[in-house]
């Protein structure tokens, strides 16, 4: 005899109220459970809402644009009532199917769902594994997608358009000053990160990866607990928990103390903004609030910005923001934070540098940890170092042959796009095809104003390593598209070995330097030498014709500057 259920929004997680975008299903229509019925939407991504039951619609009680939560009743639905007998039968099933089943199993379990993450368990479903992907965040994306890398091209973004404007004054367009609405400010940056959620849903839904949200430790290594709550078996296991943003010992419980994190969630615009180390992550930073109106301060512990980049770019970077920033004290020591009412009190130990001074907000952006000693590693049989490290092979492999690492947790460089070739490979091993991670290089880019990009080689290592090498720059001055934007300032620069000619290395400085930088590090893939470069037709006004001239000056053949033969 039918029986009218009813079905009710579940737990959602964080949220309190969520819209319905979608309605699934239709009175008189056959369900099945876990069959989705609702679509809706948070501030974070789309969710689709499952049937916890199975049987006919008899009413549907919410419509696009209601505003729903917890407990809210979705529709009613008509079942089939069991009797006694079936029920005490049921049960005892059910009992013998928990007991039996008390740990999920699978093919492939991927730990952590950010670049790495979730490449790695959509090429593995793609090659025909089952795949379940574990994240701890309610969406999928890690640290770069919600809280580093889009999030802050949003707002660097942002403040580029506000000084663009503001330099068009000497040219003779003249804006008014910029109103800066935080709060929309804000929500269109979450709105991309939503639409970019939403499709990384999307896609793990049409592969059919088996998505479980919760904090994933090792109990061995065949073996994951969720939340202290339930287990998964896998036979293979890709490790992808990337990393968090290294502390400073003693820095005060401060709200007004930022890290990359909160530095992203604009409330207000700080009139002072110190900003602790300066590396890729704080210097970006710096350039976005810089733009929206705070006086910056930079304060880096060894002698140089941006360490591991060529001093001659860093130099041209310096030289640019010296003249917009309060101060750039260099080989300066924070040796003490202080919260008092007034703002953060930051007491300094440096030649050039003030002992003490006054700040609304402090950033600190001193580097990444690993997340590798927060998983229970010890309990795999893994080799990993102090700081989370884990040893792998060209195959991504750990010394666990059926568990591979990817991404953050392999050491530096700790780059999306270095995690998202990684994935590939451990993805493809792991199915049982050949692969090997064979990268030559990696780019590095600061998408500061200018942005500073670089690849292979650098002249600091090729002197550390005695490497003969030849070196070609391009100054954009000479440029004809750099100086139609009014942005001169930067140089294209070439390494060649001097033995065989090939491009090693190279570096740009300037903007969209991140974009140029992909045909240098092609070119060493490639192992082209100058010529391959020189003679590839480039499009003429163009940034990227500034490789070619570069190549050409190597060459002797460039006509776009007067180099005297040596």
């Amino acid at each position: 005899m039918p029986k009218t259920e009813e079905i009710l929004v579940p737990d959602l997680g964080d949220f309190d109220k969520v819209e319905v975008t979608e309605v699934l299903v239709e009175v008189d229509q056959n369900i099945t459970s876990n069959e989705n019925i609702i679509t809706v939407e948070t501030d974070k991504a789309s969710i689709d809402v499952p049937s916890d039951k199975t049987g006919k619609i008899h009413s549907v009680k919410v419509k696009v644009g209601d505003y729903i939560k917890k407990g809210s009743l979705i529709l009613t639905i008509e079942t089939e009532a069991k009797s006694s007998a079936d029920n005490k039968k049921s049960k005892v099933n059910k009992a013998s199917k928990d007991k039996a089943t008390s740990n999920q199993a699978t093919d492939l379990l991927v730990l952590g769902a950010g670049p790495g993450g979730y490449t790695a368990a959509f090429r593995a479903a793609d090659l025909g594994m089952n795949v379940t992907l574990v994240e701890r965040w309610p969406v999928l994306g890690g640290v770069c997608l919600n809280v580093g890398c889009i999030p802050s091209k949003a707002l660097l973004h942002a403040a580029s358009v506000i000084d663009q404007a503001e330099a068009m004054k000497e040219h003779g367009i003249n804006f008014s000053n910029p109103k800066i609405e935080t709060k929309k400010l804000m929500l269109w940056k979450e709105n991309i990160i939503s639409k970019l959620n939403t499709g990384l849903s999307d896609l793990a839904n049409q592969r059919k990866v088996n998505l479980v949200h919760g904090f994933g430790v090792f109990e061995s290594s065949n073996r994951i607990l969720i939340d202290n709550k339930k287990s998964i078996d896998f036979e293979k296991c890709i490790i992808a928990v990337g990393s968090d943003s290294a502390s400073l010992p003693g820095a005060p419980n401060d709200e007004r103390i930022l890290n990359s994190t909160t530095a992203l969630n604009l409330t207000k615009i700080p009139k002072k903004l110190l900003v602790i180390g300066g590396g890729i992550i704080g210097l970006e930073m710096a350039c976005v609030y810089h733009s929206l109106g705070s006086s910056i301060t930079v304060v880096e512990l060894t002698d140089g910005l941006i360490p591991g980049a060529d001093r001659d770019l860093v130099s041209t970077y310096t030289k640019y923001i010296r003249d917009r920033y309060q101060n750039i004290f260099l080989n300066t020591k924070v040796s003490k934070i202080q919260s008092v009412k007034s703002g953060i009190k930051v007491t300094f130990e440096g030649q050039n540098s003030p002992k003490t001074e006054l700040y609304d907000n402090v950033l600190v952006s001193i580097g990444r940890k690993s997340n590798g000693n927060n998983i229970g590693l010890e309990n795999t049989g893994i080799l990993y170092d102090k700081n989370g490290i884990i040893a792998v092979d060209k195959q991504m492999r750990t010394n666990v042959p059926h568990i591979f690492a990817v991404g953050d947790l392999t050491g530096d460089p700790m780059l999306a796009h270095k995690a998202t070739h990684q994935a590939k490979v451990a993805a493809e091993v792991a199915s049982g095809a050949r692969s090997a991670f064979d990268a030559r290089v990696i780019p590095s880019v600061a998408y500061t104003d200018p942005e500073i990009a670089w690849v292979g080689l650098t002249e600091i290592e090729a002197k550390e390593k005695n490497i003969n090498y030849d070196k070609s720059k391009f100054p954009w001055a000479a440029s004809g598209r750099s100086l139609a934007i009014s942005r001169d300032e930067g140089f294209t620069k070439l390494l060649f070995n001097k033995d065989s000619g090939k491009v090693i290395g190279g570096g740009i400085i300037g903007p969209y330097a991140g974009d140029l930088i992909s045909e240098i590090a092609l070119a060493i893939e490639m192992d082209s030498d100058a010529a391959d470069i020189g003679m590839t037709i480039h499009p003429h006004p163009t940034l990227s014709e500034t490789v070619a001239f570069a190549a050409e000056a190597h060459e002797g053949i460039l006509t776009d500057l007067y180099i005297p033969k040596k």
